[in-house]
């Protein structure tokens, strides 16, 4: 029985290359599952109402919040306040739970600097979008913002 080499390079080479994304798909699994880079929870009462309490905004006579553009479990229109920080995510203990299958566990927070409201992704597997651009560092939120994680969708309102 005479084989090629070519051949058997080439099985050689694809069983490597299927073991190798089977690896990195446990990986990332493992990942979303752990949560790495989640923010543990607040002790503060800080977050979206409704979930932790009802801490101050961030100044007087500003009220930042989401509106739900497209999301599942919300019917679009909803408001979702957000005070000092907010995790957004499909993890129990966020602030703002996703329940979308493109979310990680803990995958963007919301938070205040200064007067400004900011968002940024926490190392999630798909990304966070602010007006259709990913996320690479945390950027400045400005009303009638629009947040995308996954499937859902939200409008930044103050």
């Amino acid at each position: 029985m005479h084989t090629d080499p070519v051949a058997v390079a080439l099985k050689f080479g694809f069983l490597v290359v299927l073991y190798l994304f089977l690896l990195w798909v446990a990986w990332s699994a493992t990942r979303d599952i752990a949560g790495r880079g989640r923010i543990p929870p607040q002790e503060t009462g800080r977050g979206a109402r409704g979930s932790r309490g009802t801490a101050p905004a961030v100044r007087a006579g500003r009220s930042p919040r989401l509106e739900v553009v497209a999301a599942m479990g919300f019917e679009p229109g909803t408001i979702l306040e957000i005070h000092e920080e907010a995790t957004l995510g499909r993890a129990p203990t966020a602030d703002v739970r996703i329940e979308d299958p493109f979310a990680s566990s803990a995958h963007a927070r919301i938070f205040a600097r200064g007067d400004s409201m900011y968002i940024e992704d926490l190392r999630s597997t798909n990304g966070t979008y602010l007006n259709e651009r990913q996320l690479t560092r945390p950027e400045q939120l400005q009303p009638s913002d629009t947040i995308r994680i996954g499937e859902t969708e939200y409008r930044y309102q103050e």
